[in-house]
């Protein structure tokens, strides 16, 4: 993986002016307008990170996420000018990392994209930790990153991965969003970010939860989720 920063934007003077900040911040960004050939670079050339708008020639978002992803291990922080929350969770179910509503505040793209980094380049949730965690039916191997439901092996992101591993250290306990989205992000929770709540409902589906009466991962109202032992 090299240190580029992917940013996939096809309006020239938006990627310019967030190619010029990171810039400043010491990343070295490479800038595509085409959503074809981005695909091309992120499996060939495996990036640090990408930044990836939704409505692109070629290939839109969604299409780049959902190819790249099954060989492309680092961080995609999708930008969206939609605001539905179904293209929200249409981009995490497609392998986003995270995502951020347009037009967006420049420090705030920042906080997210090293939240990302440091994160997944880290991995401190399986750090020193046992090798592997048993919750029910859900066996995690720390060891090599690896997910079972049932016997059968579950295939999940980085990002996933480590929301999971979180739950999983403290199986049978309530974990508070706050708490989750802290160590997740390495950022405060707002209040009103649904980046958690997003991730839990993707990692239901994969998982074979029922999302109306979940019984691997509950929500307990008001307080955060819980992974059944």
């Amino acid at each position: 993986m090299n240190d580029t920063i992917f940013l996939v934007e096809d309006d020239e003077k938006l990627s310019g002016l967030i190619a010029d900040f990171l810039r400043t911040h010491n990343f070295n960004v490479l800038i595509e307008s085409n959503g074809s050939r981005a695909i091309e670079y992120i499996q060939k050339s495996q990036p640090r990170a990408v930044i990836l708008d939704v409505m692109l020639p070629g290939a839109d978002g969604f299409t780049i996420c959902r190819t790249v992803r099954p060989d492309y291990q680092g961080p995609i922080l999708m930008l969206t000018s939609l605001s539905d929350e179904i293209d929200e969770i249409a981009g995490l179910e497609n392998g986003a990392d995270d995502y951020l509503s347009k037009p967006v505040k420049s420090h705030v793209l920042l906080a997210h994209l090293r939240a990302l980094l440091r994160r997944i380049e880290s991995e401190e949730p399986v750090n020193n930790q046992a090798k592997v965690i048993t919750a029910g039916n859900i066996s995690i191997n720390a060891q090599n990153r690896s997910v079972s439901c049932k016997g059968q092996e579950v295939h999940l992101t980085t990002a996933e991965y480590n929301l999971l591993w979180l739950l999983a250290e403290r199986s049978g306990e309530v974990v508070s969003r706050e708490e989750l989205h802290r160590k997740t992000f390495k950022l405060e929770y707002d209040g009103t970010d649904r980046s958690i709540d997003l991730r839990i409902s993707r990692l239901r589906r994969k998982l074979g939860d029922d999302p109306r009466l979940p019984y691997i991962i509950k929500t307990i109202r008001g307080e955060g989720y819980l992974l059944a032992v």
